[in-house]
């Protein structure tokens, strides 16, 4: 696979067999309650809770940093914080910071590499980050398709 692979479905429900990386962006301010999570927090509980925890203890909750949540035996949740606050600034720039993202993503192709893992995900940083898809697709081939990793970008269609 040298591209990334758009199905249509859910990104919670990644297909394939091995081990398999959900991403999803999250803030720096410690906020969990809108867009992709809550669909996380519907499967699991504990991607929330570490999350959570890890701001609570302000340990590398920076930009750019990624936190590994194993929820089943061959799934990890990656949630990566590459929004800054979750509001436009004062000169009307969105939350999402692409900067964060490529250097999350590099930390993800390190973890896949090491557990043979696909890597599967939204249109992360799209929604209420406020980013754009084409800038996002460039970070994730620069990171993830250059290093062979299979990855997967689901378009939910509720059915």
């Amino acid at each position: 696979m040298d591209s990334i692979k758009y199905l249509e479905g859910d990104a919670t429900k990644p297909i394939g067999v091995g081990n398999k990386i959900i991403v999803h962006v999250c803030n720096d301010i410690g906020g969990w309650g809108k867009g992709f999570v809550l669909a996380i927090s519907n499967h699991w509980k504990l991607p929330e809770l570490r999350y959570r925890e890890w701001y609570n203890k302000k340990e590398n909750f920076t930009l750019g940093e990624v936190q590994f949540v194993n929820v089943e035996a061959d799934l990890w949740v990656a949630n990566l914080i590459g929004q800054h606050k979750i509001r436009k600034n004062n000169l009307g720039e969105p939350p999402i910071r692409y900067e964060a993202i490529e250097k999350g993503m590099k930390k993800i192709v390190k973890t896949a590499i090491e557990i043979n893992a696909s890597v599967h995900m939204p249109r992360i940083g799209c929604g209420l980050a406020g980013g754009r898809w084409d800038k996002i697709e460039s970070i994730i081939t620069k990171t993830l398709i250059e290093n062979k990793i299979k990855t997967f970008v689901y378009d939910y269609v509720n059915k």
